[in-house]
């Protein structure tokens, strides 16, 4: 059994629909990579699973529990843990405090997060707000580490960073992945990186689900289609 699955998900903001038909599914210990041009559904899909939106037809199931009716915190408390996009910290608190306030009991630790991401151990008294957007991404991800989630959830956890620096981010889903077992759903746009960490990808398109499976099987003709600017 799947650890959350989506099955023919639809949803909508008032009466304008977002999602028409998205399936997907996240076993255990997998990453799975949420692929598609802007404005396909990716960010709506992740607010659907993540209980901050409600779908209206399909279904959303953690470890075989229909979400349907759960609001956000309880899928939080179920094991859900969300970089969200733009990273969101909070501003006026130091770094050690933004990963305390959502610290939750588990292996990760605030020593682990600092081991892990020792820059952030370097700056852990001072404000969120002026770090490096790089330092914040850590700090975003640090943080929902710290909810010792059973999925991470990484929105666009690269995005407008130096490359250095999304280096360094996607080294370090690279060692979530061969250290902890922990179950990603990523999205993101660099194929070539995805590729490398990914066991297998989904795409959207307008809304629907039109592939899915390893990249293996992911040829130019689909890719120029659904991926291509």
């Amino acid at each position: 059994m799947s650890l959350l699955r989506l099955e023919h998900v639809s949803a909508f903001y008032g009466p304008s629909q977002a999602l028409f038909d998205v399936s997907l599914r996240l076993d255990q210990g997998e990453v799975v990579a949420l692929m598609g041009r802007n404005g396909m559904g990716k960010t709506t899909t992740i607010k659907v699973i993540c209980r901050m939106l409600k779908h209206r037809g399909g279904a959303v199931m953690l470890d075989g529990q229909d979400m349907a009716r759960w609001p956000s915190y309880r899928a939080a408390r179920a094991g859900l843990g969300l970089v969200p996009e733009g990273r969101r910290c909070f501003p006026n608190l130091s770094v050690r405090e933004n990963l305390i306030a959502s610290a939750r009991p588990g292996d990760w630790t605030l020593r682990r997060v600092f081991d892990f991401f020792p820059r952030l151990g370097e700056r852990a008294g001072q404000m969120a707000v002026s770090l490096s957007g790089g330092e914040q991404q850590m700090l975003a991800i640090g943080r929902a580490l710290m909810t010792n989630p059973r999925i991470l959830i990484l929105d666009e956890a690269t995005e407008g960073l130096a490359p250095v620096i999304r280096n360094e981010i996607w080294a370090a889903i690279g060692q979530l992945k061969r250290d902890t077992g922990l179950s990603i759903l990523v999205v993101d746009k660099s194929l070539k990186e995805l590729s490398r960490v990914a066991d297998r990808g989904v795409i959207l398109e307008r809304g629907r689900s039109v592939w899915g499976g390893g990249f293996d099987r992911l040829d130019a003709e689909k890719r120029d289609r659904y991926l291509g600017v």
